[in-house]
């Protein structure tokens, strides 16, 4: 049975070592170590210039972060989405979501840098990634740049490049720094609305609740299955009534309880439709479905289309 692969930092490497003819020790940060987490910086020409041989790229959840500044053409494919790059765009890839990113000429550069969580974490400021809005779920993290714009950020990962293989004994803590800036620099490409902080008790409903809805993803087997389901089963856990959490997100985001946790279903019955082959009793199972014929309701409701009509 296909499952969705996840790429590891491992695997990851093992093909930066196909694309790039380096050994692995060139590659590595020879100082970096498990106290530490993971951060390396890469050229984008330098790891893509053999793959060119290929057909496709891989399309799978990523257990490390990536920010990417991409010059050049390319297409990125999303579960339900493709978004066209014709110049410039600043990436940012979080676990959760998978994407399949496709050159589509040969004028390809830019630079790409990858971490882990515990790379953050052993930030002073104990920043933790999926809290932030760029890495929350609910929109597509790429933004198109002018070329000033892309010049400004291309001139962060230099600093990183150069840092990195620096002896500078805190070089890690500056590149954090260099990993916030281009993060908050993507935040602010983000409508206004994303970027709210919590300081108050609705804000922290909000907060809780999407930390809550996030926890049940992604769905990596079919003996996986979503325990909250409803906006009364939030409520619940949340120890507030159904009526106040909905006011509070309806105030917050716009949309109710339900459209939140509807749509955030419907993002993985998508990437569960395109990226397995499970069939479809499984995957209604898994997002928590009894009957098959509700979820094919449901999926229909909320695409105007059935999921076998989308799968093909």
């Amino acid at each position: 049975m296909k499952n969705i692969e996840r790429t590891s930092l491992e695997q990851f490497y093992k093909e930066v070592v196909q694309l790039t003819g380096k050994d692995l020790h060139e590659i590595l940060p020879q100082d970096i170590s498990k106290e530490i987490g993971h951060f390396n910086v890469f050229d984008i020409f330098e790891t893509i210039k053999e793959a060119k041989h290929r057909k496709t790229m891989p399309y799978n959840r990523r257990t490390y972060y990536k920010i990417s500044l991409i010059r050049g053409k390319n297409k990125a494919e999303y579960a339900d989405k493709v978004i066209e790059i014709q110049n410039n765009a600043l990436l940012f890839a979080t676990p959760k979501i998978p994407y399949h990113w496709v050159p589509q000429d040969e004028n390809q550069s830019g630079t790409f840098c990858v971490f882990t969580e515990d790379f953050m974490i052993k930030n002073k400021s104990g920043v933790v990634l999926d809290e932030l809005p760029i890495f929350q779920s609910g929109g597509i993290p790429i933004f198109e740049l002018t070329d000033e714009v892309a010049d400004e950020i291309a001139a962060t990962f230099h600093k990183m490049k150069k840092e990195i293989a620096s002896d500078y004994t805190f070089k890690y803590d500056l590149l954090r720094n260099y990993v916030l800036e281009l993060i908050h620099y993507g935040q602010k490409l983000q409508p206004v609305t994303s970027t709210a902080t919590t300081q108050n008790a609705s804000d922290r409903v909000l907060s809780l609740f999407v930390e809550l809805l996030e926890r049940q993803f992604p769905i990596e087997s079919t003996s996986q299955k979503l325990n909250l389901r409803t906006a009364k089963d939030y409520a619940e856990r949340l120890a507030v009534h159904v009526n106040h959490l909905n006011k509070i997100l309806k105030e917050n985001t716009g949309k109710t309880t339900t459209d939140i946790i509807s749509g955030r279903i419907i993002q993985e019955a998508k990437i569960l439709l395109k990226q397995t082959n499970w069939n479809i009793s499984e995957i209604a199972f898994s997002l928590g479905f009894e009957e098959v014929a509700h979820f094919s309701n449901f999926f229909k409701k909320h695409t105007d289309m059935t999921p076998l009509s989308f799968r093909s």
